[in-house]
């Protein structure tokens, strides 16, 4: 019987080393193959001397400029067409006007998203719009914009806003007010606030992210290690690298298949429950989509794009606003000159219509956006060979990359006070005017135009008039000319905005 037991645990033991050394020869394999195929491929892109790919290679850009894109934006300035092409990238970078309509509109149909960039975020956004081209693209693009057109979801969208800044916003920043020892950081305050907003839009769910006294919901947690982690894949020296990870279930992919699972799962949930008590009555995107897709993983595709849109991008606009506003008080000033004589000094913004009639406000959110971006780059493939305005060649599979934040830096565009914060450039005789879109590319411009700007538009005003209003938001760290970001889909920036918050006023 001993004998037996014995020979058992022996042969386990075996049957365990063997898959231990089994699985050490794979992931040994595996690295050797990564490296050898990003070797290969970086020599396919023709191993290049040049002064700029040296530059990048060797990351000595950092010795004189805080961020890649300040590096991009200095090379695009210098280049007479405005227009540079990293070679070992394979990537044509460009800031001139007539090359973004020429690829957004002119030739739209050669410049689609493409294959690289809709697989690095195929498992979150699945077959989204945000991440398809072509008839999937059209078909998404049609119902999105017949709902979100609408006067009755824009007013569901204020309502919900409004809720989120009258019952936890204010209060989270009134608990802080006035006291010498307490710093805020802003960026994760506004990422809270924007996140339980677009859940509740999206899909009628409140995570409660801005309750600090509750802890971050898992599905908060999950989309922001998935967001952060699909944005990675974009940073690797080849994609067979993280492809291969996926395949093995291996680190960083490993972690990111767990956090699109918890995503998955709760996505289902909503999707099972709302069906079961019948959606019609419900106001939040995902109830309106149900009547008219019954696939319920494209129903999740669809409503996780619009979330991963909505919340990033209003944040990151948020906390470069307040940034810019915490060193142009003159600005601040005047904002709340306009609300004063638009709604009252002491009277609340009511309605959309109040909103409108906010043109300096508006100006300020848009020379914001001009100088800081959100989206910073946005990439397209190109599907045959051709040939930019400005003289470019470009061959078939060529990353083409418009650069909105260089863009915004550009005297040929703006004028010798490019690099000023100067919300007047955008008034005439004290009204908003809309700039050509593609000199100013921040929401997209031609057939991929952000359906969602209105609403965004919404979202940033009603934050940022309620808050200076009540508040005086101080930078808690020394003043800095330039703003460190943190790698990813969207901007944001590294160590966060830490404030102090004061009092100034409560509107009666």
């Amino acid at each position: 019987m001993e004998s037996e037991a014995s020979r058992w645990f022996q042969s386990l033991h075996a049957s365990f080393s063997f898959t231990t050394i089994s699985l050490i020869i794979i992931i040994t394999i595996f690295s050797l193959f990564s490296l050898s195929l990003s070797l290969y491929l970086f020599k396919a892109r023709l191993w290049c001397n040049c002064e700029i790919c040296h530059t990048f290679i060797t990351s000595s850009w950092s010795l004189q400029f805080t961020n890649l894109c300040d590096w991009y934006t200095h090379l695009l300035k210098n280049s007479p067409t405005k227009t540079i092409h990293i070679h070992v990238l394979g990537n044509t970078i460009t800031a001139n006007p007539e090359n973004v309509e020429y690829m957004l509109k002119t030739r739209f149909e050669n410049y689609p998203k493409g294959k690289p960039f809709s697989a690095i975020l195929g498992d979150l956004l699945g077959r989204g719009i945000f991440n398809v081209d072509g008839d999937l693209w059209r078909f998404q693009r049609k119902m999105a914009s017949l709902e979100l057109g609408r006067i009755s979801i824009r007013s569901y969208a204020f309502e919900i806003v409004s809720f989120e800044i009258e019952n936890r916003l204010i209060p989270l920043l009134s608990s802080v007010s006035d006291k010498e020892d307490i710093m805020l950081d802003l960026q994760d305050v506004f990422r809270r606030f924007s996140f339980d907003s677009i859940c509740k839009f999206s899909f009628g769910l409140d995570p409660e992210c801005l309750e600090l006294t509750l802890p971050m919901s898992e599905f908060a947690i999950s989309f922001d290690r998935a967001s952060k982690l699909s944005a990675e894949r974009a940073m690797t020296a080849s994609p067979w690298i993280w492809k291969m990870k996926r395949v093995l279930n291996l680190g960083s992919e490993k972690q990111l298949s767990e956090a699109i699972n918890m995503i998955n799962t709760l996505a289902q949930e909503v999707i099972r429950q709302r069906r079961k008590m019948g959606f019609s009555n419900h106001k939040d995107l995902l109830s309106r989509f149900m009547g008219t897709v019954n696939d319920e993983t494209y129903l999740r595709d669809i409503v996780i794009s619009f979330l991963l849109a909505g919340r990033d991008t209003v944040a990151s606009t948020l906390t470069s606003l307040f940034w810019l506003l915490a060193n142009h008080p003159e600005v601040e000033l005047a904002i709340l000159a306009e609300a004063d004589r638009v709604i009252g000094a002491s009277l609340e913004l009511t309605s959309l219509e109040q909103m409108r009639e906010l043109h300096y406000l508006q100006a300020t959110i848009y020379e914001s956006m001009r100088l800081y971006p959100p989206i910073q780059i946005d990439s397209k493939f190109c599907l045959e060979d051709d040939v930019l305005p400005d003289g470019t060649s470009v061959k078939r599979g060529t990353r083409v990359t418009y650069h909105p934040y260089a863009m915004g830096r550009m005297e040929q565009i703006w004028g010798p006070d490019c690099l000023q914060f100067k919300p007047e450039r955008w008034l005439k005789d004290g009204v908003f005017f809309q700039e050509n879109p593609f000199k100013y590319p921040v929401f997209q411009a031609g057939l991929r135009v952000c359906l969602g700007k209105e609403m965004a538009l919404v979202e940033l005003k009603s934050v940022a008039l309620s808050l200076l209003r009540r508040f005086h938001i101080k930078l808690a760290a020394p003043h800095h000319s330039h703003l460190r970001f943190s790698p990813g889909l969207t901007a944001s920036l590294c160590g966060g905005l830490p404030v102090l918050i004061r009092g100034r006023r409560t509107p009666s």
